[in-house]
């Protein structure tokens, strides 16, 4: 299972939210490249990189930083976050992302989206399944769609969507664990998709737990900058110590 710790950002600076929620902003460093490097320097090579002012607004706004991490690091970076246009995806692309991860955008205008899968390829376009009680959450989580999660993947599963990002709101940046049974629901629902669970992470020993299920991926936040769980654990566990 790969190990990706996320980024997000705010004004420049590296921050987490809890639930989504912009009020309960911490700035855990004012160099998103220092902490970057940092990751690198422990064998991580992934990295889930967001842009909170660009998920608020109608266009990518931390493009800038995304180059720095790309051309300062080997870090593989999924982008997101604002991606609302075949612009921002250029810029996005042009800027050093491997990936990118498109949510609100899947769910408003998915003529756009499927154009982006079928023109970039379903390795390189993300969906961003991001759910709360099952509904899809869009806007950075400000605003609930009609959509239901499963038939949701599903449907993008159908149009050649390999990879999705599923965060269940109500556990993200609150440190009480992952939603393991929406992952094992989806997992046996959606049959081959490459799963990244986020969003509640908060022990080492989940992490193994979340393999065992079948996870792709899982991106880890909080419980990095909160010391939760040690760059030095996720390096041993990468090499399989």
């Amino acid at each position: 299972m790969r190990i990706i710790p996320a980024i997000d950002i705010i004004d420049g600076k590296c921050v987490r939210l809890s639930k989504g929620d912009y009020n309960t902003k911490i700035i855990y460093n004012e160099n998103p490249l220092e902490v970057a490097k940092s990751f690198e320097a422990h064998g991580i090579e992934y990295l889930h990189l967001v842009d909170l002012d660009g998920a608020k607004s109608s266009q990518i706004v931390n493009y800038k930083i995304l180059e720095q991490i790309a051309t300062q690091t080997k870090l593989k970076i999924d982008f997101g976050g604002g991606l609302k246009s075949d612009a921002d995806l250029k810029i996005a692309f042009e800027s050093g992302a491997n990936q990118i991860t498109g949510g609100s955008i899947a769910v408003k205008n998915r003529a756009i989206f499927e154009k982006w899968i079928a023109e970039y390829g379903a390795d390189k376009i993300i969906l961003g399944a991001d759910a709360n009680n099952e509904k899809v959450a869009v806007s950075g989580w400000l605003e609930e769609s009609d959509e239901y999660l499963l038939p949701f993947i599903e449907n993008y599963q159908a149009k050649g969507i390999q990879y999705v990002i599923c965060t269940d709101i109500a556990k993200d940046g609150m440190l009480e664990g992952p939603s393991f049974d929406l992952y094992a629901k989806i997992l046996a629902e959606a049959k081959g998709i490459k799963l990244i669970a986020s969003g509640g992470i908060s022990t080492f020993d989940e992490l193994p737990k979340l393999a065992e299920l079948g996870c792709e991926g899982t991106i880890i936040g909080k419980a990095i900058y909160e010391g939760r769980i040690s760059l030095k654990q996720l390096e041993n566990y990468i090499i399989g110590k």
